[in-house]
C-alpha cells in the first residue's frame, strides 16, 4: 500500500475534516497545548492487522492543515509489527509520541480506519483458514465501501484474500443484467468477443447448466458459477474438465464461513466472498494516552 500516494491521502485529509479536528473544542478547553504525550495503540481481541501505515500520514496530515501545531512526532512500532500479522488480545500495535492535543484530536479518525481495515482482514484471514487445505483461492468482489475501496481491497490482502476486479474498467465481466438487457448470453458473448481490446478476458456469470453450455460454445475465457449448490459447482467443474478445458472457474453467491470449505472442495479455482468487505465487523483496538515526564 502507497500511503503516500494522492488517492489514499485524501481518503485520510477527508477523514480529518468530516471529524473537525483541527478544531477540537474539548481538547482545546482542557489541555495545555505544549503538552507532550505517548499513545499506545492496543489490540483488545485477536485479529489481522491492516491499517499500520495511516499513522504517521494521519498526523503528518494533521499538520498540513493546522500549521500552529508542532509538526514533530514520532511513531514507534517492533519490526515483528506489521499488516498481515496475527496480533493477539492485550498486544501493542504502536507507540506515538507527538504533542497531546494533536493525539487527541487524531484518536477516533486512527481507531476507526485501522478497526475496520483489520475487521476486514481478519475475516478475509478466517476464510482462507477454512479453504488452505484445498487448491480453491479466496477473491473479494466490489462491495466496498464508497470511495474506500483501495483501503478495502488492500486489509483484503493482508488477511490472505486476492483482489478481484478493481473497478469496471478492470476486466470483463458479463452478469446477467449484461445478459437480459443484451439480448440473450449468446448474443452478447459474440458481441463482446468481436469487439474487446486486445489482452481482454471475458468471464461470464451462468446461472444454469444450460448458461453454462452457451458459455463454453461461445468460448468464455473464465466463467462465474452464480449461486450454484456445491453439488452443481462440482458438477460444473466436472463438464468443463471433462471437454479438456482448462479455463479458469469461479464460484459465488450464498458462500460463506460455514459452507465455503464444501464448495472449495467441489473444485473451483476461486470463490469469491463480499462479505469480506461488505459485512466485516471492525475489531476492537484502543488508543491508550499518557503524558510524557520530563
Amino acid at each position: 500500500m502507497d500511503w503516500n500516494s494522492k488517492r489514499v491521502e485524501a481518503i485520510l485529509e477527508h477523514a480529518l475534516l468530516e471529524d473537525k479536528a483541527t478544531s477540537d473544542a474539548t481538547t482545546e478547553l482542557t489541555i495545555d497545548p505544549d503538552l507532550r504525550a505517548s499513545a499506545t495503540v492496543l489490540a483488545r481481541q485477536d485479529c489481522i492487522l491492516s491499517g499500520l501505515g495511516c499513522i504517521p500520514r494521519f498526523l503528518a496530515l494533521f499538520a498540513k492543515l493546522d500549521k500552529k501545531r508542532l509538526a514533530r512526532f514520532e511513531v514507534i512500532s517492533h519490526p515483528e509489527i506489521f499488516d498481515g500479522v496475527r496480533l493477539r488480545k492485550g498486544q501493542a500495535i504502536a507507540v506515538i509520541r507527538h504533542n497531546a492535543r494533536v493525539l487527541l484530536a487524531c484518536e477516533r479518525v486512527i481507531l476507526n480506519l485501522m478497526q475496520r481495515m483489520s475487521g476486514i482482514a481478519t475475516l478475509t484471514r478466517q476464510y482462507v483458514d477454512e479453504i488452505s487445505s484445498t487448491s480453491t483461492k479466496l477473491l473479494d468482489t466490489r462491495k466496498t465501501i464508497p470511495g474506500l475501496r483501495m483501503l478495502d481491497k488492500y486489509a483484503v490482502l493482508c488477511g490472505g484474500g486476492i483482489n478481484h476486479r478493481l473497478d469496471l474498467s478492470d476486466g470483463i465481466l458479463i452478469k446477467n443484467n449484461h445478459i437480459s438487457l443484451g439480448g440473450g448470453l449468446q448474443q452478447v458473448l459474440t458481441h463482446a468477443l468481436a469487439n474487446r481490446k486486445p489482452g481482454q478476458q471475458i468471464e461470464v456469470e451462468v446461472r444454469t447448466f444450460e448458461e453454462l453450455d452457451l458459455a463454453i460454445k461461445g468460448s468464455a475465457d473464465s466463467l462465474l458459477l452464480d449461486n450454484m449448490t456445491p453439488g452443481e459447482v462440482r458438477k460444473a467443474v466436472k463438464i468443463v474438465r471433462e471437454q479438456g478445458l482448462n479455463i479458469p472457474i469461479e464460484a459465488s453467491g450464498g458462500i460463506h464461513l460455514e459452507n465455503i470449505r464444501k464448495y472449495a472442495l467441489a473444485g473451483p479455482d476461486y470463490i469469491s466472498v463480499g462479505a469480506l468487505t461488505h459485512s466485516a465487523p471492525a475489531v476492537d483496538l484502543s488508543i491508550k494516552i499518557t503524558a510524557e515526564i520530563y
